[in-house]
């Protein structure tokens, strides 16, 4: 089978890059004692629902349903697993899962021997979880698979000419309740119709973390009276683009949650500003009067961060593709992005929505934050237009209850 070929070359690949790399060790070794965590901790007598998300972004996606699920049924426990450090060791003393752990990779002894120790009797993977052999495994024991939030596009492999084996895993799921019409379209050509369209769950997410948003008396202090622009999950690329500007603009404040919070990035931050800065973990009232510049050097404040802004930029549109915009487009702001955004849905609903801005450049840059800074009615109303898009596209999570039954 071509699929366990590629998994098997993907382990030994992955083996090899964990004598190299500290994150990837990490996720090995998490893999590894997956088995003996389900072992000591799964309880024999209970029923478990198993949810499964790469990284933190997607886990965000899942948890209103894991809440909902939990507050609906409190006879179940639930069971949550991750492939990424970065969502596991972020979330793996989260409350509302009693069990949390990393899920191994996808071989056939694995898929066996994970389902045969947690014994789920239902599951929910989010957005791109498309494992044959857990599938194929919980399709055996007759256990109901459902795809949560998920997106398809042409060039995927299920919808190639050579993509049968592929194809094939689409069937093990009892229901795919995806984000549009063109994915519904795009499945029913391939002989995919148990579908529904719902919409994305973050929407939900984002809406429930506003009206949990902490209170930061420091952050507030710092911003002020003064226009604040928020700059989350930058990348250097992004702070090329935004530093200058800030720099030049005495009348303006700047935050930055930069997505690399390492010694040596945040002092290359430093380096390339020009005004007073101080980093949130050496914030003291007489440092935030002082400074024009907060950057945010701890993980857990970035979605309650973005509402002591008037004007959110995005990060990751220069490289890796951008991060979550829905987080800061909840306050009722305008989000900036780079080009990297196509294959973001929400992205291209807020542009279109006109609270959601594309730049190409320092010169867009500019440009665009001329005109907020200058023009506070296009500033208002654009951010109204970001905060309506999130609340217009709400309501994923009662459409994927009404189907789900226990």
């Amino acid at each position: 089978m071509i699929y366990n070929l590629i998994i098997y070359l993907y382990v030994g690949a992955v083996k090899l890059a964990a004598l190299f790399s500290k994150k990837v060790s990490v996720m090995v070794k998490g893999e590894k004692d997956a088995f003996t965590v389900l072992q000591q901790r799964i309880d024999r007598q209970a029923k478990y629902i198993w949810f499964h998300a790469a990284s933190l972004g997607e886990f965000e996606q899942g948890r209103p349903l894991i809440e909902e699920i939990r507050k609906r049924y409190p006879d179940y426990k639930i069971l949550q697993t991750f492939f990424s450090p970065s969502g596991y060791e972020v979330r793996k003393d989260y409350k509302g899962a009693d069990v949390v752990c990393y899920l191994p990779l996808d071989t056939p002894s694995n898929a066996r021997r994970f389902v045969e120790l947690a014994r789920p009797c239902m599951v929910f993977f989010v957005k791109y979880e498309f494992w044959k052999n857990y599938l194929t495994e919980l399709n055996r024991r007759n256990v109901p698979v459902y795809s949560v939030s998920s997106i398809f596009r042409p060039e995927q492999l299920f919808f190639r000419w050579y993509g049968g084996e592929y194809r094939s895993i689409l069937k093990c799921f009892a229901h795919l309740f995806v984000q549009n019409q063109e994915s519904v379209e795009l499945l029913k050509k391939i002989g995919i119709t148990n579908t529904t369209v719902v919409g994305d769950t973050r929407f939900d997410r984002v809406l429930e973390i506003c009206r949990q948003a902490k209170e930061l008396p420091m952050v507030e202090l710092f911003r002020g009276e003064t226009l604040t622009l928020v700059a989350g999950s930058s990348w250097a690329p992004d702070e090329d683009i935004f530093i200058p500007y800030f720099n030049a603009h005495r009348d303006m404040k700047l935050i930055i949650a930069p997505h690399v919070i390492s010694e040596s990035h945040i002092v290359e931050i430093i380096r390339k500003l020009e005004r007073p800065v101080v980093r949130y973990s050496q914030l003291t009232e007489e440092k935030v009067r002082q400074a024009d510049c907060l950057i945010i050097d701890c993980f857990g404040l970035l979605s309650s961060i973005y509402r002591y802004g008037e004007i959110a930029y995005i990060g990751g549109g220069f490289g890796v593709g951008i991060h979550n915009t829905l987080e800061a487009a909840v306050y009722g702001m305008p989000v900036i992005f780079g080009p990297n955004n196509q294959k973001f849905m929400e992205a291209q609903g807020l542009k279109e929505a006109k609270g959601g801005f594309e730049i190409h450049g320092a010169t867009d840059f500019n440009e665009l934050m001329d005109k907020f800074c200058t023009d506070y009615g296009f500033l208002d109303k654009a951010g109204k237009k970001a905060g309506n898009y999130v609340r217009n596209n709400a309501g994923a999570l009662d459409k994927i209850m009404k189907e789900v039954k226990l």
